[in-house]
């Protein structure tokens, strides 16, 4: 799930104003269908001239450029051009800024003030609180391949005794070790239920994310697959585990991710696929893009509009060898395209070239150039471990028929007859129950995880190992 505020920023510029003093740490909460984001602006004064930064705290990011500040008759305006953002409030008697932030066409109250902020409680009555009924331990290793140390915790039935262990692989995105997206924190969750029911599990910071070491934003899903080879590696070092039971549970990306480390490590002793992938990258956004764009509403003639468009340029991406060629390339194809549709609305604060050089960017980063080029099926035609694949019924970002069914084809291709193949009616993407799988009710959804899916995790991977 793609974070809310893009961190594709451009040079800062300011325009002056006079008035009241504006300058200073002016702190809000963005709240988004459930969702809450602290937002921080530091503004500054030189030589009559505003220059502001933003903060996003709970995504990690600080000191993102602001592109104009303007102050004037005791309002306040902030854009943020390449990531279409842009904020507009008034300052009151009260020192409060009363206004809307502006993103992608939407707009949200938000009200800024000095003090500190804190958010809401969200409740989500299935994680567990302390004291745990387990050993649990936060723990480091290294993955010498790439020269870094990666942070997570280790949790065990009991502090003494032999374990099976599953080593939990988060999705797209930057993921602290509970990967924690929309105000969930799912491997929390599922590491939580598992060792209560005798399973140790393994969950870790994204490298170059929380505590763990690395530069996650030139990282591919290879990369990633060498820091969970570097965790295997570590659990065999551990007395409490069972060297012959050490396994693999991976959701969305991460589902790609394990078929490829079993692929390799031989004594890899199971994998579940949670939201895996089978059919290749290209395809997979085409049918996410299509069922997403659906669901939100947008009109026949506008879906098939941006699949040609989409499917031209994962087309130029996937037969690209010139990273800079293929950046040049795609900025004509798509300015042309966006002057050509009359009908494309682009996000509030956007032109067509900003709006261009925000999907240029994205669409030539190596984890997408790699994910788009990626297809799965080889590397679980390589799998010979027992396989748990689960899909949700209402999966709009991995539909569950295509990829099940690409999944148990490839298995059964590579002679793998160990493979459990489930979709779970009304679950979403995140294994919610859900009504009706839109990413919009991730954050508003007070489940985290559904005991259904919970169960058949857990059930199947206690008879792999008993």
């Amino acid at each position: 799930m793609k974070s809310l505020i893009t961190m594709l920023l451009i040079v800062l510029t300011a325009v002056s104003t006079h008035g009241q003093d504006i300058t200073g740490q002016w702190n809000g909460i963005l709240k988004v269908q459930g969702i809450q984001l602290r937002v921080v602006f530091n503004i500054s004064r030189v030589e009559n001239v505003y220059r502001s930064t933003m903060d996003s705290p709970d995504q990690g990011a600080r000191g993102i450029p602001v592109t104009t500040t303007s102050f004037e008759n005791a309002t306040l305006k902030l854009t943020v051009a390449n990531a279409g953002i842009v904020y507009e409030g008034v300052l009151g008697n009260d020192g409060v800024v009363v206004g809307n932030f502006k993103q992608a066409g939407q707009s949200f109250p938000m009200n800024l003030s000095k003090d500190i902020v804190e958010k809401e409680r969200v409740v989500r009555p299935q994680e567990p609180t302390k004291p745990y009924p387990y050993h649990s331990e936060d723990i480091t290793f290294e993955n010498k391949k790439a020269g870094i140390f990666l942070a997570g915790t280790l949790t065990l039935p009991r502090e003494t005794g032999v374990f099976p262990v599953a080593i939990l692989i988060s999705g797209s995105g930057p993921q602290n070790r509970d990967e924690e997206l929309a105000g969930h924190k799912p491997f929390l969750v599922l590491s939580d239920y598992l060792t209560r029911n005798g399973v140790a599990v393994l969950r870790f910071d994204d490298r170059g994310t929380a505590s763990s070491e690395g530069d996650f934003k030139t990282a591919t899903s290879a990369d990633f697959a060498t820091d969970v080879e570097a965790a295997i590696d570590y659990l065999r070092t551990r007395k409490e585990i069972d060297k012959r039971k050490i396994g693999l549970i991976g959701h969305s990306e991460g589902g790609l991710i394990a078929p490829m480390v079993a692929a390799r490590f031989k004594d890899v002793a199971f994998i579940v696929l949670l939201a895996g992938t089978g059919i290749p990258g290209d395809q997979l956004l085409l049918e996410q893009q299509q069922l997403i764009g659906k669901a939100s509403g947008l009109s026949d003639d506008v879906l098939q509009k941006n699949q040609s468009i989409s499917k031209k340029a994962f087309e130029m991406v996937v037969k690209s060898t010139d990273p800079e060629q293929l950046r040049t390339d795609l900025t004509n194809y798509l300015s042309i395209a966006l002057r050509e549709d009359g009908t494309a609305a682009l996000p509030q604060g956007m032109n067509v070239d900003d709006f261009v050089n925000l999907q240029v960017s994205q669409l030539v980063s190596p984890w997408m150039q790699y994910f788009i080029k990626y297809d799965p099926v080889p590397a679980l035609e390589k799998v010979k471990c027992p396989v748990l694949a689960l899909n949700g019924e209402n999966d709009l970002q991995v539909p569950p028929k295509e990829n099940l069914e690409a999944i148990k084809k490839a298995l059964t291709k590579g002679g793998n007859k160990k493979a459990t193949i489930k979709e779970l009616p009304g679950l979403n993407h995140l294994f919610q129950e859900s009504k009706t799988g839109t990413l919009a009710e991730y954050a508003v959804i007070e489940q985290t995880f559904s005991p259904m899916a919970l169960t058949e995790v857990s059930d199947w991977i206690l008879g792999q190992t008993k």
